[in-house]
């Protein structure tokens, strides 16, 4: 039997739900960090769930990708409740909601000036520290968000270059010229932890841990590039001179090409990795733990040429993950983070995850070809791993096997020993009996829906992120059902 070091972050068998606070059910545009939140907490304590997973919390570009956020700390704005706002009384008028992107925002800014008028000596203080504990990143980021409202929404490395270089008078300038706008993105984001901790609060109060979710890139429009040049590769212009992405695989005959800026690893490790340990720490002051993804980008990462229109033409790269875990492990132990493994994953790759104890991913979507061996079978499991049905990136289960040949389905059934049971079931079944320490599985398998309820399908760009769930969805006996499971394979 495999043992399980005692650093690892998964010592207890548990199940848990992944779904993004934006599929959450509300009036407005995209589900938020209000009630309905809350209702989930209960739903996943009442089914004995004992993690909720989230998928990255930052602002989204126009895209609405989670992964290519302007910033690697900032929270999204459109997921602070409108409602709580009104419950606080920080906001004076009970607006209509909208269900177009960015309408809460000229709300947060009246939400503002009230609170600037009115907030007592309290609120005042909360905001103050807020603004102190994460000054290493908020100014940057409210600098650049009010400089691209001035340059009309251009990328930072198109400003003029005085802004573009970060030039500090310049900047204090602006920041003069600009103080009310700059105070508005301050109190946006103070709104947006000060939610999403009273909720993380509750959560935890019920059994429920939150799983985050780290790129291992950041968008190159982003605060982060812009203020800290130095740790990118990046011409003296500030454009990439490579990016990332990957090689032709199981999602695309191509590769994808991301677009993001690669590290300047060389100058990160001189520093001590002090980008990285500033951004682990901002992302586990949020989450219980979380989810890296692409991992395998600490070993080596598929470098692409800028200038290159498809990620086929790239090369893989060494990347010093080693230097940066044993950093890391020495500042946070046990280092609660999960290594998502999945594509080309090499002997090393597997060597980097299992010397710092780091539990992989099983996707069972993926188990049905290559064999016996094929490491995503149940029967090839390891306990310090998190099975899931499918992800974000996977077809909904049931769209998975609606999809599969007749000859395949033949061989999931046979492989489950031919269930009564219609699908997803025999996978969630799958899952939860599997010795995996954690069992995961989207919320739309836990509804056992078609494919036509994906989040997301890689190398497209369109019609992606947008999914909502609606509790006429979830049956009365759901909860009742996944309680008795979590309970049968002692979860």
């Amino acid at each position: 039997m495999e043992q399980v070091k005692a650093h690892t972050p998964l010592q207890q068998r548990q199940a848990g739900i992944l779904l993004h606070p934006t599929s959450l059910p509300g009036p407005w545009h995209c589900g938020d960090l209000g009630a309905e939140a809350y209702h989930f907490v209960d739903f996943l304590q009442a089914a004995g769930q004992r993690v909720w997973q989230v998928l990255p919390l930052g602002p989204t570009q126009d895209d609405l990708s989670p992964y290519q956020s302007p910033s690697a700390y900032a929270g999204n704005p459109e997921l602070i409740s409108i409602e709580a706002l009104l419950q606080s009384g920080w906001l004076d008028v009970e607006p209509v909601p909208v269900t177009m992107p960015h309408a809460k925002r000229e709300l947060i800014a009246r939400a503002w000036r009230t609170f600037d008028a009115r907030a007592d000596t309290a609120g005042r203080d909360e905001l103050q520290r807020f603004i102190g504990h994460t000054a290493y990143w908020l100014e940057d980021y409210a600098l650049f968000r009010v400089i691209k409202n001035v340059q009309q929404g251009k990328p930072w490395n198109e400003w003029p270059v005085q802004l573009r270089d970060h030039d500090a008078a310049a900047l204090q300038r602006l920041a003069d010229d600009h103080a009310d706008e700059l105070a508005v993105v301050r109190f946006e984001q103070f709104l947006f932890f000060r939610q999403w901790f009273a909720l993380k609060h509750y959560a935890n109060e019920h059994g429920v841990a939150i799983f985050g979710d780290m790129p291992i890139f950041v968008a190159h429009d982003s605060a982060d590039v812009w203020s800290q040049r130095n740790c990118f590769d990046l011409d003296e212009c500030g454009r990439p001179l490579v990016v990332a992405g990957v090689p032709p695989d199981y999602f695309s005959a191509t590769g994808q090409r991301w677009g993001n800026p690669q590290y300047d690893w060389e100058w990160m490790e001189a520093d001590g990795f002090r980008w990285w340990l500033q951004r682990f720490e901002g992302q586990l002051w949020m989450f219980d733990l979380l989810r890296i993804d692409h991992f395998r980008g600490f070993e080596a990462y598929w470098e692409i040429p800028a200038h290159e229109e498809t990620a086929m033409n790239g090369r893989w790269v060494k990347a010093p993950g080693d230097a940066l875990f044993a950093v890391l492990q020495r500042r946070i132990d046990p280092l609660p983070v999960v290594a998502e493994d999945l594509g080309i994953i090499t002997a090393e790759v597997n060597a980097l995850r299992r010397k710092y104890a780091l539990p992989g991913m099983k996707i069972l979507q993926f188990a049905f070809d290559g064999g016996a061996a094929n490491p995503y079978l149940p029967h090839n499991h390891r306990r310090n791993s998190v099975v899931y049905t499918g992800t974000h990136d996977n077809d909904t289960t049931v769209g998975w096997y609606d999809s599969l040949t007749a000859e395949l389905q033949l061989q999931v059934a046979e492989y489950f020993g031919k269930p009564g049971e219609a699908m997803p079931w025999p996978l969630l079944r799958a899952a939860y009996a599997s010795v995996a320490k954690l069992a995961m599985a989207p919320l739309q398998d836990v509804l056992g829906l078609d494919g036509t309820h994906r989040m997301n399908t890689p190398g497209t760009s369109t019609d992606n992120w947008r999914w909502r769930f609606s509790w006429e969805m979830v049956p009365a006996d759901l909860a009742p059902r996944l309680r008795r499971l979590t309970t049968l394979y002692g979860r």
